[in-house]
């Protein structure tokens, strides 16, 4: 009897588990279900009624039917419990019930909001960037978000280009390294998970190479640079799993990314063997008339499927073009099968079939609107995304005891602004948002006295506050300058052709200059800006980019020396912007210059020094770092062998420090030109004061490779200089042969 209940049992197991079906069976079981409309629904995406990022097009009345019918997959800009509840519901009037996807851009952050995406990369710090995410995760997922458009991995070298401050700079292995790191915060123990929400690399591809900086502009490149730059923070990301691609409004060499079957279907689809989905850019497929790649939304529609675009964010053509391209055979309908199917899957693995409202909980969403060890941490990553970048006289650390400190300049008591783009906005934002005058205030003496002068607007020619602030710098021990750009100045469709101080802000700084005081500039921004005169006058300055929600005590933190600035640049910063595109791994050129100053018949303008003024990787710090005893454990290698390099870095300063340990490389002669530097691998270590660390890197072949004029992705037998140091420009070197 007792053998007979176990065979039971064990039929019931088997049952159990093999009856269960995949996600691919359970797609495929829907799909048979579904009529063509309520398929090309499911690669519909429409925004809220509140809050657009792009041009709207929406007739909220109609789209309410559209979910009603199940003529809707995805909405974007649509969060909070109550509201997304409100929509599913309507989702769940549909014949088949097919649950909605809400996506938002949650680009930096949430609730609480962190640093400005470049000022995350100045950190260098992989644990902090996904930490971020997985916070930002977790409070959006309780607002009842299932999917971010986040993270961007284009590289980017022009910081004309608004849109830098939402990537992770000019680098490619950086950029790759970041990418992950945000990835695996977004998505966590994985899709499904409450605290998790779908992430979205983009923009598919090469978005960051638009010519002139100039959002939304053509890129023009060979394939072979945009294989080896700008495709393989994307082919990491396919690899490592992320839910979903959004692909770029500029068009690859003629063609329109949205319609490009090279880098969509040949590549990604392809090659890379990606099962994600992939959504236009806000209204990029029906972009493609005005283009001139094609004539009509009809043919929009055809070109965007063919080419490998799943949903179809705003233009609204795919709904009205699709099914008629089916039926006249234009389109075959296992491209709409394959891009609904792609969706639903998503939708499967988020567990939306079994729970439509389960990410729609109003007591997980109040334990998230004010969570303090989010801010905690939020304080914690600002301060170690700022940069230091000048500190002559050690003027920096400031004395928490200093009698009289004058804050001037248009940010200093602003709260929004500490935002930075790309933020979502709050109610209480003006209430919750920590001032640099709040946090300076707090971290003074009782008995110091901080002054206020404003000075100036961000973008005017308005001088008439000039003179209170020259009176309020007079009455001062000490004066902190918060200067900059506008922190809505930065970010999509905020190309600047002039990336100096806007308005009247630099003669500000030169009338406060005049008063003989000492000085502190914050630079505040969310790219590299050009401050050549504030560079060589102003003895102290950090680089503050857009620090979030806890932005005024992180600030403070650095000030007065509670936290020792270890961040590193991401981008190069140029000298004008006559120099731009200017970056670290540039080709050597037949005539390169030999020196800064070497203008005569060499690569260079005869108006200005080669270099940048603040080069890739650069960043100081209160105390001071040595580096010594660069070691290899071979100088010649055979094959697969692994080089082992070390390094032993210093700290001979007063102060416990944080440095950012750089690895680079040149191949020194390839079929086709080398870099003269490639990062390819970068530690960043405490070192606490009179003490030293012992840094180990290894390289392989692998971390040779790269693509000749064929596409063929291999190393060769040749020459390599290892260099490694505290920036780009300020390394050790050491030559190595191998041979395969």
């Amino acid at each position: 009897m007792k053998r007979a209940y176990f065979l039971l049992a064990i039929a019931a197991l088997s049952t159990h588990v093999y009856g269960q079906k995949t996600v691919d069976q359970k797609v495929a079981e829907l799909l048979s279900k579904m009529t063509l409309e309520e398929k090309v629904g499911q690669m519909v995406q429409y925004s809220g009624f509140e809050y657009a990022t792009g041009p709207q097009k929406s007739n909220s009345a109609a789209v309410l039917e559209e979910i009603k019918k199940g003529k809707v997959g995805s909405m974007l800009n649509v969060a909070g419990a109550d509201e997304t509840k409100a929509f599913q519901k309507l989702a769940q009037q549909s014949r088949l019930k097919i649950p909605l996807l809400f996506g938002q851009d949650v680009i930096h952050g949430y609730r609480t909001t962190f640093p400005v995406n470049l000022g995350q990369a100045a950190s260098w710090d992989l644990g902090m960037i996904e930490k971020s995410e997985r916070i930002a995760a977790t409070e959006a997922s309780a607002y009842g978000i299932h999917w971010t458009f986040a993270p961007m991995v284009d590289i980017a070298r022009d910081p004309r280009w608004g849109r830098v401050m939402e990537g992770s700079g000019e680098d490619t292995y950086l950029g790759t390294q970041i990418g992950l790191a945000r990835i695996k915060g977004f998505q966590g123990k994985g899709l499904g998970s409450l605290d998790a929400v779908m992430a979205c690399a983009k923009h598919f591809a090469a978005y960051g190479a638009a010519v002139g900086g100039r959002d939304y502009n053509s890129v023009d490149m060979s394939l072979r640079q945009l294989n080896e730059t700008y495709l393989p923070p994307f082919k990491a990301a396919a690899e490592a799993g992320v839910a979903t691609f959004m692909n770029s409004f500029n068009d690859i060499n003629g063609i329109p990314a949205t319609a490009s079957q090279y880098i969509q279907r040949d590549l990604l689809k392809g090659k890379w063997n990606y099962k994600g989905f992939v959504v236009s850019d806000w209204g990029s497929i029906g972009e493609m008339i005005p283009h001139g790649y094609a004539k009509d939304a009809n043919e929009a529609a055809e070109k965007a499927v063919l080419g490998g675009s799943d949903m179809d964010m705003e233009s609204r053509v795919y709904m009205a073009e699709l099914p008629k391209l089916v039926k006249e055979g234009k389109v075959d309908v296992k491209f709409v099968d394959d891009a609904a199917g792609r969706i639903l899957a998503k939708k499967f693995e988020m567990g939306l079939f079994d729970d439509p409202y389960r990410f729609s909980n109003e007591k997980r969403q109040k334990e998230q609107t004010d969570n303090q060890e989010n801010r905690k941490f939020g304080r914690e990553f600002g301060s170690k995304s700022i940069v230091l970048l000048k500190n002559q006289g050690n003027i920096l650390p400031l004395s928490k005891t200093v009698k009289t400190v004058a804050l001037i300049g248009p940010f200093g008591k602003e709260t929004v602004a500490n935002h930075g783009f790309w933020s979502i906005a709050f109610k209480d934002d003006n209430q919750r948002i920590v001032s640099q005058f709040d946090g300076i205030k707090n971290q003074l003496d009782k008995n110091s006295t901080l002054l206020y002068a404003k000075g100036c607007n961000v973008d005017d020619q308005d001088r008439s506050m000039f003179a209170e602030a020259v009176e309020t710098a007079k009455k001062a021990d000490v004066v902190i300058m918060t200067l900059g750009e506008g922190h809505a100045m930065s970010g999509e469709a905020k190309s600047r052709s002039s990336i100096g101080f806007s308005g009247v802000q630099e003669d500000l700084l030169k009338e406060i200059a005049r008063t003989g005081k000492p000085i502190i500039l914050m630079v505040n921004a969310g790219r590299p800006l050009i401050f050549n005169w504030a560079a060589e006058h102003i003895p102290a300055i950090t680089y503050n980019w857009w620090l979030g929600t806890e932005a005024g005590n992180s600030i403070a933190d650095v000030l007065f020396g509670a936290v020792n600035p270890g961040g590193k640049l991401p981008m190069t910063f140029p000298r004008t912007e006559g120099q731009i595109p200017v970056y670290y791994n540039h080709y050597n050129t037949g005539r390169p210059a030999k020196n800064n100053t070497d203008r005569n018949y060499v690569s260079a303008y005869i108006d200005l020094d080669n270099d940048p003024k603040f080069p890739f990787g650069y960043g100081l710090s209160y105390t001071d770092f040595k580096y010594s005893d660069m070691a290899l454990s071979s100088s010649n290698l055979k094959g697969n062998q692994t080089l082992n390099i070390s390094v032993t870095v210093s700290n001979t300063g007063k102060y416990d420090g944080e440095e950012v340990v750089q690895l680079y490389i040149r191949d020194l002669f390839g079929k086709v030109v080398r870099p003269v530097k490639e990062l390819k691998g970068f530690q960043k270590i405490l070192i606490k004061k009179g003490e030293s660390r012992k840094v180990d890197f290894k390289l392989t072949p692998e971390d040779l490779k790269f693509f000749d004029d064929e596409l063929n992705f291999d190393w060769e037998s040749g020459d390599f200089d290892i260099m490694i140091g505290t920036n780009s420009q300020d390394v050790q070197t050491k030559r190595i042969t191998w041979t395969k």
